[in-house]
């Protein structure tokens, strides 16, 4: 039998060796055979229906599949010409049974549809636009993920799958250009073997951390990054007396991300680490845009975190020196103004005429004009001669370099808007790209750490420092973080908000920062999950659900657990007198006795959640049935069920419960169950307003890649509150002696925790851990969730 099925499978085109590997598997064996037989004598067999009749085999394994022949026929006829049609084809099938109609499995399974080489190229330009700024930061390191993306676009199910690789690297090229030394990935070098002597005095070692190893580990240390003018490196030590000098500049036009807490940690952490300084600087050079909830918002951030900054300061402070400089760039040769459009100075780029890069650079017209001139013209352009956008200063640097950072940046542009700090002095404005070194070079930084999309800035950067005869401060390059599932954008983000997806810049489904507080996130596990992390040249992508994680590792180890009931069910122990009193002592923690314990008066009406009662009892259910006795924690005695009291629907309303509290008898339940008690005395049960449940803000990983936009990625189950919760009268005590009220030194990180509302936290036990919100009051509590209690409970 299995040499006649090696025949068999031989005539269709499978070596032999193919041919007894099938056999290995009998099901799929028999499956194959009976197929192969249904085809008949008259079919061509090539490698395309052989591979084809296998894999339909394989989703067959030997059960018998009516209408199998209707699909052999249409691999036969060369109708399904795809392993994914056959799938598609056998699902139907499967699925109609005795509604099968050969017209709709032909639909089913793509038949007729024909995808071009223009479909699959319009479809993935499309989708890598929707990504573009992520794209052209990232470059050649995204091109597998977006190839991955693209196979499961749904325009390009029935496209032929040899015709995505060629199409992505085509438009890669076309939107990157070919790949340059930004895309090569640096082999990490090999550690040596420690010596001996080195083993044995590794325990004296200091625990390793972020700023000793990796990216921060291999700085280089004050005094050693590299100058054109070494007699200013004297000057600058002078100042810095050989100390770490770093500075965090936010421009002040929207709120901090997730991805800033990372920026902070690294400019703050790693000068504090190093015991030198480390400024706040805002770079206020975008007037248009700069609001002062945003400077007061980010001078909170950075305190929430941990950090105080050593000065704050603004890049307007320091206008008028940049002022000057600007002048001395003209009249030493390296700056002119231009009047050229901001499409003229697209072009000159080289940016094609349909918007594509590639073209041939060329000179501005303005770039040779005299020296006195461009001067004459930028003093106009100061006294407020120009309108906005008629005339820019123009840096004159190389424009036949390959770098484009390096083709004639602007330098100051026309601005008619009130600056929030300088008023109407100015009507001119510097670039980031003029000022952002400069001011790094008045203030002596040693250390510019910045994320890698500022790579080819500093190439300028130096330029810049050079061409100008100042301090040379070093910029050096980490990758940012990026959280999957959520957006960062600013202008993303405000539409979300101005539109009332959400309840505002700090509603906790973002992850802005002011979010994360309100959500109850503590800064220290932020700390923490960036430290464990690392500092890495590679942008860091992880997924919200990782974060999470860590948000819950760490609140488990710093936060009181409390009963808490979202669906309550009202118990009454009947056999217990009215003034029935009973205290019962609960840890906080249990196993922590550095977390107390408080009394909890057991009393003859409880309540417990709804899922812990049940009319029946299954195998696995060990909690209250009218059979099945249960404990309630740190009772001394079990509760039994003798009647039911129900509404009109049948549901349970009323439990009466026995106590039964005779040793003799007493036996250990299967379970113990949460409860919260009913006392006048105690003001028990605690009532709350709201539990607001947040689940992730979006569907999807990336919500951007959407076709229809990153709206319609809007999970409509992200926020669910709940009404009637209630919680033990131990919540108070937890209120009291939190941050809000008290102060607390965090120790892992020695920073102090900046005190809100959100600072009241504890585990609800079985349920999640959970905060305060900033809507809460006296007479309303509202609590907001943090994390839930496992990391596949919001599945449940």
């Amino acid at each position: 039998m299995t040499d006649d099925l090696v025949t068999l499978f031989s005539q269709i085109g499978f070596q032999e060796s193919k041919a007894r590997e099938i056999l290995k598997n009998t099901k799929v064996a028999s499956s194959l055979a009976h197929l192969i037989r249904l085809s008949g004598d008259n079919v061509q067999w090539d490698k395309t229906k052989s591979t084809l009749t296998h894999h339909l085999a394989t989703l067959i394994k030997g059960e018998d599949l009516v209408h199998d022949k209707d699909i052999v026929a249409a691999i036969d006829d060369g109708e399904l010409n795809s392993t994914l049609q056959v799938t598609e084809a056998y699902k139907y099938v499967k699925s109609a049974g005795s509604d099968f109609n050969k017209d709709e499995m032909r639909e089913k399974s793509g038949v007729g549809i024909t995808v071009t080489e223009q479909d699959v190229e319009d479809a993935i330009r499309k989708y890598i636009e929707s990504l573009k700024d992520e794209f052209l930061e990232k470059r050649y390191k995204m091109v597998p993920n977006i190839l991955g993306s693209v196979r499961s676009l749904p325009e390009l199910k029935w496209a032929s799958p040899s015709m995505f690789k060629p199409t992505v690297d085509k438009l890669a090229l076309e939107y990157l250009g070919p790949k340059d030394e930004r895309d090569v990935v640096k082999k990490e070098k090999k550690k040596k073997e420690p010596s001996k002597a080195k083993t044995e005095t590794k325990a004296k070692e200091p625990e390793r951390n972020m700023f000793t190893e990796g990216f921060l580990g291999d700085l280089h240390k004050p005094g050693e990054n590299p100058q054109r003018w070494p007699e200013l490196m004297k000057e600058h030590l002078k100042v810095t007396k050989g100390k770490v000098f770093t500075r965090f500049p936010p421009e002040p036009n929207g709120f901090l991300h997730i991805g800033h807490s990372k920026a902070i940690m690294v400019n703050f952490g790693y000068a504090k680490y190093h015991d030198g300084v480390c400024y706040l600087r805002y770079d206020d050079t975008n007037p248009e845009a700069e609001e002062q909830v945003y400077f007061d918002s980010i001078l909170r951030c950075v305190k929430w975190l941990g950090y105080e900054p050593w000065k704050i300061t603004y890049s307007s402070d320091y206008f008028d020196q940049l002022y000057e400089l600007a002048e001395k760039l003209i009249t030493s040769g390296y700056a002119y103004v231009d009047h050229c459009t901001p499409e003229e100075i697209k072009a000159q780029r080289g940016v094609k005429a349909d918007g594509t890069p590639g073209g041939e650079r060329f000179p501005s017209p303005w770039r040779d004009r005299p020296v006195e001139e461009s001067l004459a013209e930028f003093r106009k352009m100061r006294d407020g001669h120009y309108e906005p956008g008629k005339a820019t200063l123009r840096m004159k640097q190389d424009i036949n370099s390959p770098s484009p950072q390096m083709w004639d940046l602007i330098a100051y542009r026309v601005l008619n808007a009130k600056h929030e700090r300088t008023g109407d002095k100015w009507k001119i404005y510097p670039t980031y790209d003029f000022t952002h070194c400069l001011v790094d070079s008045f203030e002596n930084i040693s250390h510019s750490l910045c994320t890698t999309e500022f790579y080819l800035s500093r190439e300028s950067y130096e330029w810049l420092c050079d061409v100008l005869h100042v301090y040379r401060p070093a910029q050096r390059e980490y990758g940012r973080l990026n959280l999957s599932g959520t957006i960062m954008s600013k202008r993303k983000i405000a539409k979300l908000v101005n539109e009332g997806y959400v309840r505002g810049w700090d509603d906790p489904r973002l992850y802005t920062l002011e979010s994360l507080r309100r959500r109850g996130v503590p800064p220290g596990a932020i700390l923490s999950f960036i430290n464990t992390l690392g500092v890495t040249t590679s942008t860091t992508n992880i997924q919200a659900v990782r974060f999470d994680t860590a948000v819950r590792t760490y609140l488990d180890h710093t936060t009181p657990r409390l009963m808490m009931i979202e669906n309550p069910l009202k118990v009454v122990i009947d056999n217990l007198a009215d003034d029935y009193e009973e205290l019962v002592e609960i840890p906080y923690k249990p196993g922590s006795p550095e977390f107390g314990s408080r009394r909890v008066p057991f009393t003859k009406t409880v309540y417990i959640d709804k899922s812990d009662y049940r009319d029946t009892i299954t195998k696995d259910y060990f909690r209250l049935a009218p059979e099945q006795p249960v404990g309630l924690m740190r009772v001394p005695f079990n509760i039994k069920v003798t009647s039911v009291d129900r509404d009109e629907s049948g549901a349970p309303v009323l439990i009466h419960a026995e106590y039964l509290n005779d040793p003799a008898v007493h036996k250990k339940p299967k379970t113990y169950i949460h409860w919260v008690p009913e006392s006048t005395k105690y003001n028990s049960p605690v009532k709350i307003a709201e539990v607001r449940i947040h689940n992730q803000l979006f569907k999807s990983e990336n919500p951007s890649a959407n076709p229809e936009g990153y709206l319609a990625d809007i999970n409509p189950d992200s926020e669910q509150i709940i009404k009637n919760a209630i919680i033990e009268p131990s919540f108070h005590e937890i209120e009291t002696k939190s941050p809000m009220n008290m102060p607390f030194t965090n120790p892992q990180f020695s920073i102090h925790e900046e005190a809100g509302k959100e600072t009241v936290r504890f585990q609800a036990l079985r349920v999640g851990y959970f905060c305060l919100d900033k809507d809460s009051t006296n007479d309303k509590l509202i609590l907001n969730r943090i994390v839930t209690l496992k990391e596949d409970s919001a599945k449940d």
